[in-house]
C-alpha cells in the first residue's frame, strides 16, 4: 500500500512471482530421483562412471589453473618490457615457460572435455538400452487389466518418450554441478584476494534467471503430462494411416484426408501451447539475464579502476576479469544444472511412477491339485471390469470333467470370453471361486497353470515372425522345435498350405520385413489354432471362435480333430455356429453375463427355450 492505495502489478509479473514461489517450494525435490539415476548409471557401467567422475574433477580445477597462468604470462611480459633497457632478451625465457605451461593446461582441458564427451556417448547407448529393458521387464509383470486401462497407457507413453534419456541427463548435470562447484571454489579463492564482495556479486547475479528457468521447467513438464492422450492419439493416427493392416479401409472409405486433418489439428494445439510457453520463457530469461550482464560490467569497471589506481597489476586485472567472466559462466551453468536437475527429476518421476505400478504378487505355488479327476469348477463366480458399473459375469457356476467338452453360446458381449480370461487367470474373480483339480486357482503356480491350457482367442495375435515361430509361440519351451511345428500344423489343417509357401515353415509372415508373405484370414486362423495345439501337455483346450474365418470343408476337418482331442482333454468351445456347438457334451447359454440355460444339445432342444430358438433361426438359413 502506498498512501492508502493498493499498488497493482501486471498479470505477467503476478504469474512469474507465483511461479517463482512454487519453484522455491519445490526445490527440496530437486534431488529426489538423483540417487536413483546415479545408481542406475553405476549399475550400467562402473568403469565409465568412475572415469566420468575423475574427468569431472579435473575439469573443475583446470580452468582456474589456466586463468592463474594467464595472469603470470601478462605480468612476465610487462616485466620483460620494463627490463628491455638492460638486455634485449631479458625475461623472454620466463614468458615462454609460462606460455608452454598454459598450452599444456589447455591441452589437458581439451582432453578432459573430449573424454567426458566419449564417456557420455558410450553411457547414453548402454543406459538407453537398460532403461528400455526395465520398462519391458515391468510390462511382463503387469496384469491384463493394466493394458486395458487408458490412464495406464498414458503413464506408459510418458515413461517411454522421455525417461530413457533423462537418467543420463540427470547424472551429467549432477557431475556438471560438481565440476562447476569445484571451479567456483577455485575461482572464488583467487577472486577473494581482490575483494570478498566480488565473490558475493558473482554468486547472487545469476539467481533471478535460475528461478525463472525452474518455474518454466515445471510448466513444461505439466504440459508434457497433460498432453499424453493427444500424443497417443497422434501415434495411433500415424499407425492407421501408414500401416498395411489399415490401408485397405483407409483407401476404400476415403479416411486418409480426414485422419490427416485430425493429426494436424493435434499438432496445432500442442504447438500453440509450446509457442506460448517458449515466448514467456525466453522473454523472462532475456530481461533477467540483463541483471547478470550488468553485474559483470560493474565488476569489470571496478577491476579496471583498481588497476588504474595501482592497487593491482595489469596481469592481476586480466586474471580477475577472466575469473569473473568464467565464474559468472560457472554460476550460470551450475544454476542451470540445478534447474535442469529439477526438470529431469520431474520427467524421471514418470519412469518410476510406471516402474512402481503396484502388481499383486502371485500367491500360489501349487503344481498339482488334490483331486485330478475333478477338472474345472466355477462356483458362483462374478467379475466386474475396473471402472465398470455392471458385472460382466454374474454368479456363473459350471463343472467340466476330464474327457468332456463344454460349449459357451451367447450374443456378443454376453461374457463368454471373460469366462475364458477368468479360467486362464488373466483376471481374478470379483467374487466366487474357480477350482482346478480340487484346488482354487489362486493357489496354483501361474506358470504351471498356464502350461496346462492351450488357447486360441477370437482376436489372436498375428506375429511378424516366420510360420514356425508363429506356431512355436504356443509353447516357448519348444519354440524352435520343427517336428512339433509340423505336428501342430497337421492338427490345425495348416500343413497343406504351409508346404506351398516359398520356404515352408521358415517363411516370413506379414509385410513389416523383407520377403514377408501375407495370409488369408482363414490361413491365419489355422496358424493360431496350430499355436494352441503346440502345447501337447495341455489338458485344457480353449477355442474361442476357432473356425470363424474358415471355409466349410476346413471347419469339418478341424472338428474331426476336436472329437479326437475331447476324449483326452477338457475342451471349452465358444462359437456362433450351432453345427459346431451341438457336438459338445454340455452347452451353456450365456446372456448378460449369466447362465440362462444349460444341458446337452438334445436337452436344450427339448426345453424349447432360448437355445432352441437360436438354433432354429440359424438352421432356417440353410434350408
Amino acid at each position: 500500500m502506498v498512501a492508502g492505495r493498493k499498488v497493482h502489478t501486471s498479470p505477467a509479473a503476478d504469474t512469474y512471482g507465483a511461479g517463482a514461489q512454487a519453484t522455491l517450494r519445490a526445490f527440496p525435490d530437486v534431488f529426489r530421483y538423483t540417487r536413483h539415476a546415479l545408481t542406475l548409471v553405476w549399475e550400467t557401467s562402473r568403469p565409465l562412471t568412475v572415469a566420468l567422475a575423475l574427468l569431472t574433477l579435473a575439469g573443475g580445477v583446470l580452468p582456474a589453473g589456466v586463468a592463474w597462468v594467464g595472469a603470470r604470462i601478462v605480468d612476465a611480459v610487462v616485466a620483460a618490457i620494463a627490463a628491455q633497457a638492460g638486455a634485449a632478451a631479458a625475461g623472454v625465457p620466463d614468458v615462454l615457460a609460462w606460455v608452454a605451461l598454459e598450452a599444456v593446461l589447455v591441452a589437458a582441458l581439451a582432453a578432459v572435455q573430449r573424454g567426458v564427451s566419449t564417456c557420455q556417448s558410450l553411457l547414453r547407448a548402454q543406459l538407453g538400452q537398460r532403461v528400455n529393458e526395465m520398462i519391458l521387464e515391468k510390462a511382463l509383470t503387469l496384469e491384463l487389466r493394466h493394458f486395458e486401462d487408458s490412464e495406464f497407457y498414458d503413464k506408459l507413453t510418458r515413461a517411454r518418450r522421455e525417461a530413457s534419456s533423462r537418467p543420463l541427463s540427470l547424472v551429467m548435470r549432477s557431475f556438471g554441478l560438481v565440476q562447476n562447484a569445484i571451479a567456483l571454489v577455485s575461482f572464488g579463492t583467487l577472486l577473494a584476494q581482490f575483494s570478498p564482495w566480488a565473490v558475493a556479486v558473482l554468486l547472487l547475479a545469476g539467481l533471478p534467471s535460475f528461478i525463472a528457468e525452474g518455474k518454466f521447467s515445471g510448466d513444461a513438464f505439466r504440459l508434457f503430462r497433460w498432453r499424453s492422450p493427444e500424443t497417443r492419439m497422434q501415434i495411433y493416427l500415424e499407425t492407421v494411416i501408414a500401416r498395411e493392416d489399415h490401408a485397405k479401409e483407409v483407401k476404400l472409405f476415403g479416411l486418409g484426408p480426414m485422419l490427416l486433418d485430425r493429426y494436424r489439428a493435434i499438432f496445432k494445439k500442442v504447438f500453440a501451447e509450446d509457442r506460448a510457453l517458449t515466448i514467456r520463457r525466453d522473454t523472462w530469461g532475456f530481461f533477467l539475464g540483463l541483471i547478470a550482464t550488468a553485474a559483470f560490467y560493474c565488476a569489470y569497471a571496478w577491476v579496471a579502476v583498481s588497476a588504474v589506481s595501482g592497487r593491482i597489476t595489469l596481469g592481476e586485472m586480466t586474471m580477475y576479469v577472466l575469473l569473473f567472466r568464467q565464474g559468472q559462466a560457472a554460476v550460470s551453468t551450475a544454476l542451470a544444472a540445478i534447474g535442469g536437475m529439477y526438470e529431469d527429476n520431474l520427467y524421471l518421476s514418470t519412469l518410476y511412477e510406471y516402474l512402481d505400478t503396484p502388481v499383486e504378487a502371485p500367491m500360489g505355488r501349487a503344481t498339482q491339485g488334490p483331486d485330478p479327476g475333478d477338472g474345472v469348477r466355477f462356483e458362483d463366480v462374478s467379475f466386474t471390469y475396473p471402472d465398470a458399473t455392471e458385472p460382466a459375469v454374474r454368479n456363473v457356476s459350471l463343472h467340466l470333467r476330464p474327457g468332456r467338452s463344454l460349449a459357451l453360446v451367447g450374443e456378443n458381449g454376453s461374457g463368454k470370453t471373460t469366462i475364458i480370461k477368468l479360467l486362464t487367470r488373466l483376471y481374478r474373480p470379483t467374487s466366487g471361486r474357480i477350482m482346478l483339480d480340487g484346488l482354487d486357482l489362486t493357489e496354483w503356480d501361474p506358470t504351471t497353470l498356464r502350461r496346462r491350457v492351450g488357447v486360441i482367442f477370437q482376436d489372436f495375435a498375428r506375429y511378424q515372425l516366420t510360420v514356425g515361430e508363429n506356431i512355436g509361440a504356443g509353447d516357448v519351451e519348444h519354440f524352435e522345435d520343427a517336428a512339433r511345428w509340423r505336428h501342430a500344423g497337421d492338427l490345425a489343417a495348416a500343413t497343406s498350405f504351409v508346404d506351398d509357401l516359398p520356404q515352408g515353415f521358415d517363411t516370413q509372415l506379414g509385410k513389416w520385413f523383407k520377403d514377408g508373405r501375407e495370409l488369408s484370414g482363414g490361413q491365419w486362423q489355422k496358424i493360431a489354432l496350430a499355436r494352441a495345439f503346440m502345447r501337447e501337455g495341455a489338458d485344457i483346450l480353449v477355442l474361442d471362435e476357432p473356425t470363424a474365418a474358415m471355409d466349410a470343408r476346413a471347419e469339418a476337418a478341424i472338428f474331426e480333430q476336436f472329437r479326437a482331442l475331447a476324449s483326452e482333454r477338457m475342451v471349452i468351445l465358444i462359437s456362433h455356429r450351432f453345427s459346431t456347438v451341438r457336438m459338445a457334451d454340455q452347452i451353456l447359454v450365456i446372456q448378460g453375463g449369466q447362465v440362462l440355460e444349460s444341458g446337452s444339445h438334445e436337452e436344450l432342444m427339448r426345453l424349447n427355450g432360448h437355445y432352441a430358438n437360436l438354433f432354429s433361426l440359424q438352421a432356417r438359413g440353410y434350408r
